[in-house]
Parts: structure tokens; C-alpha cells; sequence
């Protein structure tokens, strides 16, 4: 259930309709979905987040865009958002993974899942190697 309705007709709002044909002309689809849909009851919030999709997830970058797409899967799992699980599993799909990469990828979570879990139970310190500040002052 959701804690906002979408608005019936978005797109009268100028600021709305600038996002959506945005969306529609970056990913080359009519298809507008419904995160979006909700996300625009507040045109600020909806133009925010979009550019900072846009500019994340699909502009180019040391990363590829399948690659982010599984790191997406990876933190929505972890967050447990089945919207995002359910939408960027269907990117990454269309960009190219394959069900084996799929299962690789779900196994990696559940062995970071459960080793985080342990180390954050026995609170076990960083090893001085892994501490990143201290190699960088020449301190390891």
C-alpha cells in the first residue's frame, strides 16, 4: 500500500512532463513506470532524483551499465526493496546478465550478508592492512 496516490493527469505540470520526456527519450520507450508516477506528486523531488539517475546510472563511467545495474540489485536486496530488486533485475536482464551471473550475483549477497552479520556480531576490528588512512600516512 502506498502512502501517496498517483496524480491523474502529470503531465499538466510542466516540470513533470520535462522528467518524463526526458525518461521516455533516454531509454527510447513510452513506458513511464510507476516509481516515477508516484515519485511526481512533488515535481522538485521527481526532477532530483531522476538527474541524479540519469547521471549515475547512465551516463558513462569507469562502470559498466550492467555492472551498476547488479550493484543496484545488490543494495536493494540488502535494503529490502522489492521494487528495486524486481525493476533493476529486469535492467540488468536487458542489458545482459545471465542467469548464471545472476546466481553469482545472488550468491555473493548472501555470503556478504552473512559475513557482515558476523563481523557486526563480534565486532572484530579492522586489520591496520585494510585501513586505508592509516596506509595512505605511511602508518601501516
Amino acid at each position: 500500500m502506498s502512502t501517496v496516490q498517483p496524480l491523474a493527469a502529470t503531465e499538466t505540470d510542466p516540470r513533470v512532463k520535462a522528467v518524463f520526456d526526458d525518461i521516455r527519450a533516454v531509454r527510447g520507450s513510452d513506458f513511464i513506470n510507476n516509481f516515477w508516477l508516484y515519485l511526481a506528486f512533488d515535481p522538485a523531488l521527481l526532477e532530483d532524483v531522476w538527474h541524479s539517475v540519469r547521471d549515475t546510472m547512465i551516463a558513462p563511467s569507469a562502470l559498466d551499465q550492467k555492472t551498476k545495474e547488479m550493484i543496484y540489485i545488490a543494495v536493494s536486496v540488502a535494503n529490502a526493496c522489492q521494487y528495486c530488486i524486481h525493476s533493476h533485475t529486469a535492467a540488468a536482464k536487458a542489458k545482459g546478465m545471465t542467469s548464471s551471473e545472476h546466481a553469482d550475483l545472488l550468491r555473493v549477497i548472501g555470503l556478504a550478508a552473512r559475513t557482515n552479520h558476523l563481523v557486526n556480531g563480534l565486532q572484530v576490528p579492522v586489520d591496520a592492512a585494510f585501513d586505508m588512512a592509516a596506509s595512505e600516512n605511511g602508518e601501516t
